[in-house]
């Protein structure tokens, strides 16, 4: 019977010294109280360890059992007798055991589980965990930090729930876990406090870094993958109860404020290999990115930030964490970076932001990064916020930041969609030059030719794909004819009437040509489509197809023949207004011509 076999042992290592248990001592112990506990003998088990003749015993050897006991605790039901003991034994091990020896056992095995059972794992044994912690002297800082760090990796490959129901669900436990782990580190946390606040010069940094390390981590996971909005229906959020207890421990231990405005390059750790030096940079950044977030616009922990940096103080510091946020693809963490620009845009009044903000890296890449998102995120939402806050980010420059702006998204967007977007822009504020008793001197006189040399251009000439561009020669166009109507030749505010030869010669004509040539071209294709349907036994027949470069998906030759059209109108649509343009310039030209003769 397994509770003879322990006794048998038991009483063989009662009659020894402490220093003379051996290691076979030790595996009979560890085979004899495993069988004891899978044959149902948890209470006499039980028994054995609350027996104080065996404390010597049970400090030395009772480590092994945790593994076994795991095992145990998670095959018995909840309501089991036989659970209830296992769990009580646990609680025995904490207390006897040598701090040290059970310390290593039970992060082995937080190390060792996998799958649906880590959160179960962990939740069971951070009680123990902290006990055994809380009993150890020496290297008391670095064992703290290696357990929140295991902890940490061991949950970092688990799917956060991010749905209302996935969050409500918890199937895996993630949310429940999250904040007892923060409650494991809180006599930590309040024992870094005392010390800070009986010495000013608090010199014992060990600890205190080792968590700053973990709430660094939190901040990468799970909160910079977690929905953090309120959620109706859902009192208690555990990720928002989880962020608060986060920044209450980096405030705690004076922290939170140094970390929203210092981006700590001598904080981490100074690695020979760059691959792991990159992973660390890019870990810390990913982490500073989400604690901004948190801050400025779930406003965790913003009572106790100071109200005093200006709006556009807080941009610049932000700018940083923006980047990190807008070049990643997931949802969560994209939709982070846009409401975080978004929120500090707002606290800035229009025309406040000056032009030499632009002269900073940031200023330059999040816009890029935004025209990515308007242009090839798939999310529909998604793309429409980025350009709502691409037109938010433009309205807050200054005329001249406007107008850097507007030559840098020209030069670099490559989609004729985003430079129409950016010339129509540019035609409301020569508008608003133009009838604004004020001088502009960016968005008239030279200044303004210089920018229209790159908006009344095209790429390739006359063999530009006029299609693929019909975004940005039609607003091109609608600029023109703007510029035509509204700036008189005698006054010439704007002096498109000075360069004209010059827009006729890169623009005008090369459109003219190039509109003939696609013209042909797709009357020719529409021809030979509707030939070889009549030849074809059925109009069903599949075919391929190349627009603006790019094969399409194989379609019937009805469905051809209605982008061929599509593409006719397209045409027809360019070269009215470019009539209509041409046809102003004449008039107005001509009644020039008359009134000087």
């Amino acid at each position: 019977m397994a509770v003879d076999e322990l006794q048998a042992i038991i009483q063989r290592c009662q009659i020894l010294e402490e220093a003379d248990f051996k290691g076979e001592d030790f595996n009979l112990f560890q085979v004899a109280g495993q069988k004891c506990l899978e044959d149902g003998y948890a209470a006499q088990l039980l028994e054995v360890i609350q027996n104080e003749k065996n404390k010597v015993i049970i400090k030395n050897m009772g480590w092994n059992l945790i593994c076994p006991l795991v095992r145990c605790i998670f095959m018995y039901k909840q309501e089991d007798d036989k659970r209830e003991h296992c769990l009580r034994i646990l609680d025995q091990l904490a207390q006897l055991c040598n701090p040290k020896e059970l310390f290593l056992g039970l992060l082995e095995q937080i190390e060792q589980t996998s799958g649906e059972q880590v959160c179960q794992t962990v939740m069971l044994l951070l009680q123990p965990l902290q006990t055994v912690l809380l009993k150890l002297q020496n290297k008391k800082a670095y064992s703290v930090g290696l357990s929140l760090a295991m902890i940490m990796n061991q949950l970092t490959p688990l799917p956060v729930p991010y749905t209302k129901q996935q969050i409500e669900e918890d199937k895996l436990g993630l949310c429940q876990c999250c904040n007892a782990v923060v409650d494991f580190a809180k006599p930590f946390v309040n024992e870094v406090v005392k010390n800070m606040e009986k010495s000013s010069e608090y010199n014992d940094m060990e600890l205190k870094e080792e968590l700053i390390k973990f709430c660094m981590q939190s901040l990468r996971y799970p909160l910079l993958a977690a929905q953090l909005e309120h959620l109706e229906g859902i009192e208690d959020h555990p990720f928002r109860h989880f962020a608060t207890e986060i920044t209450d421990i980096l405030w705690n231990v004076g922290e939170l404020i140094p970390l929203v405005f210092v981006h700590h390059k001598g904080r981490s750790p100074h690695w020979e290999n760059q691959e792991f030096a990159d992973i660390e940079r890019k870990n810390s950044a990913d982490s500073l990115a989400c604690l901004s977030y948190l801050m400025f616009v779930q406003h965790f922990g913003v009572e106790r930030f100071p109200v005093v940096f200006s709006p556009s103080y807080l941009l610049l510091c932000n700018m940083t964490h923006i980047e990190v946020l807008l070049k990643r693809t997931e949802e969560s963490v994209l939709s982070k970076g846009l409401d975080l620009f978004e929120s500090c845009l707002l606290r800035m009044e229009d025309n406040s932001l000056l032009h030499h903000y632009l002269e900073l890296r940031g200023f330059i890449n999040v816009p890029q990064d935004l025209v990515k998102i308007m242009t090839l995120c798939p999310m529909e939402h998604m793309r429409k916020k980025s350009l709502n806050i691409l037109q938010l980010f433009i309205d807050k420059f200054d005329t001249e930041g406007k107008y850097t702006l507007f030559r840098c998204l020209l030069k670099t967007s490559n989609h004729a969609g985003v430079e129409g977007y950016i010339i129509k822009n540019i035609k409301d504020q020569i508008h608003l030059a133009l009838t604004k008793e004020y001088d502009n001197i960016w968005f008239t006189g030279h200044h303004l030719i210089s920018l229209l040399d790159l908006v009344l251009s095209l790429p390739e000439g006359a063999e530009t794909d006029l299609l693929q561009n019909s975004d940005r020669i039609m607003a091109s166009l609608n600029l023109l004819r703007y510029l035509v109507i509204k700036d008189c030749e005698s006054d010439n505010q704007t002096g498109v009437w000075t360069t004209l030869g010059k827009i006729e010669q890169n623009f005008l004509k090369p459109l003219r040509v190039g509109l003939n040539m696609s013209k042909a071209h797709y009357e020719a294709e529409i021809k030979n489509k509707k030939e070889n349907r009549k030849e074809a036994q059925s109009s069903n027949t599949v075919c391929s197809v190349t627009i603006s470069g790019e094969k399409m998906p194989a379609m019937t030759t009805g469905m051809q023949l209605q982008v061929l059209h599509s593409a006719l109108f397209t045409f027809d649509l360019i070269e009215s207004v470019l009539a209509r343009v041409e046809e102003l310039i004449e008039v107005k030209t001509k009644a020039v011509m008359d009134e000087n003769s």
